[in-house]
């Protein structure tokens, strides 16, 4: 099963295993995540699930499409590296993923 790392704004980190097929942000609600709000569930419906991929990992997990890209502009501090977690669905390739939360979500 994958692991996955997320690390807060203050720089704690949580690293949770995660089954193929979820996504970044149900593993994070489901482990109790600090920062990860997911206030639409995971609709792609708001910004609160906002996410910084590292740099290794963005080729793995892949570009925004465009309704993620119009639901990012509602993000607090947008980066090149930002995504909405729910929007990465979790495959064997993302074992070690890394991804840092915004100090705050939108």
């Amino acid at each position: 099963m994958p692991k996955i790392t997320y690390i807060a704004a203050d720089g704690a980190e949580t690293v949770v295993d995660a089954p193929v097929g979820s996504t970044v942000m149900e593993n994070a609600i489901k482990n109790m995540v600090s920062g990860i709000e997911a206030e639409c569930g995971g609709a792609c419906a708001c910004a609160t699930c906002h996410v910084y991929v590292d740099d290794a990992w963005t080729g793995v997990t892949g570009s925004p499409e465009p309704m993620e890209e119009d639901m990012l502009d509602f993000a607090y501090d947008v980066q090149p590296s930002s995504r909405l977690s729910c929007q990465i669905k979790v495959t064997d390739a993302m074992d070690g993923l890394v991804v840092r939360i915004p100090e705050r979500q939108a």
